[in-house]
């Protein structure tokens, strides 16, 4: 029996350095994965509740439907309103075009009094050579210049109604760009109504397994509040926290072995995917002052993301614990 221990301490041990001098290893190491909350973008009352504890959910599963009356009614409320900003658009347009047609009018008045105008100016010239010679009297002339002061007098209306018209045209466009901006914003309007109705839908973000179920039908609930946690199944990695003196020759792209704790006889191939440019020390919360006075050296741990390249790790779970072994390179 003696023997026998001996024998299988030595092979132990020679096992042992063997693995220590082909082989960096740290047994410091857990799967990691990204677990994110599910959060509530709007608030109301539960529904339906459509998932059940670390249920395995795919991309756009639906897992809670809120009471959605109040958000239909307020893209209603936001369509009428658009509807209505476009009635006030057609009408003003409408108005613009009549506007547009009244500068026509004006300007065949325009022509009109200026005929005319031109007519009593030859009158008035006519008569004047007239009343040198004697043949009309004064009250002739008076007339026919009463009858030039009115064709002037609607000579320079015409013109001015053309640029009272020429204003409306600019008033009316002005009032037509505002109804423009109105427009766009309550369309805007519309469209933020029918994002917040499609938010009482909350449905996975993408292929995981859900955590607890710590919400229930009829529950209010508040914009932002987290409802279930999801881990994400495709995409896992290992943090392993390597010694200083262990991490000079590695580099990224390193073939990795795995070994999880909780799965016997199976090895699972991995490469390092990242170093870490400091310490885990380093990233704590309160990182160590060696410059109290009370230094004690201790050996750093340096963490190294690895990648799996294996394909079926469905039964590697986050969390476990796994030994991590890196081929040292050979010279």
């Amino acid at each position: 029996m003696a023997l026998i221990v001996v024998i299988v301490a030595i092979a132990y041990f020679v096992s042992y350095f063997v693995t220590q001098s082909r082989y960096q290893e740290t047994n410091d190491a857990q799967v990691e994965s990204y677990i994110n909350p599910i959060s509530a973008r709007v608030g109301g009352f539960i529904k339906a509740v459509r998932f059940n504890e670390h249920q395995l959910v795919k991309t756009g599963d639906t897992l809670i439907v809120l009471d959605d009356r109040e958000y239909r009614q307020r893209v209603i409320e936001a369509e009428a309103a658009v509807d209505d900003a476009y009635a006030q658009l057609g009408v003003l347009t409408a108005n613009i075009v009549s506007a547009q047609t009244n500068t026509l009018v004006n300007k065949d008045q325009i022509a009109g009094a200026k005929a005319r105008l031109t007519l009593q100016q030859k009158d008035i010239k006519r008569y004047k050579n007239l009343i040198k010679e004697e043949a009309i009297t004064g009250a002739d002339l008076e007339t026919v210049q009463s009858r030039y002061d009115v064709s002037l007098s609607d000579y320079s209306a015409s013109r001015n109604n053309l640029k009272t018209s020429y204003a409306k045209i600019n008033e009316l466009q002005s009032r037509k760009a505002l109804l423009a901006a109105d427009l766009k914003r309550k369309r805007a309007e519309l469209e933020l109504a029918r994002i917040n109705l499609g938010y009482t839908v909350i449905a996975a973000p993408y292929t995981g397994r859900l955590g607890r179920k710590t919400i229930l039908e009829g529950q209010q609930i508040q914009p932002g509040q987290p409802l279930v946690s999801i881990v994400n199944e495709k995409d896992k990695w290992v943090t392993a926290n390597f010694k200083e003196t262990q991490v000079i020759d590695m580099y990224v792209g390193q073939p990795v072995e795995v070994r999880v704790d909780a799965i016997d006889d199976k090895v699972y191939r991995g490469e390092i995917e990242a170093i870490s440019a400091s310490t885990g020390a380093k990233f704590s919360l309160l990182p160590p002052d060696n410059a109290t006075g009370n230094f004690v050296k201790i050996v750093q741990r340096v963490p190294v993301k690895i990648r799996f390249i294996d394909t079926g790790i469905t039964a590697v779970k986050v969390g476990m614990n796994v030994l991590v072994s890196v081929k040292k390179k050979t010279i």
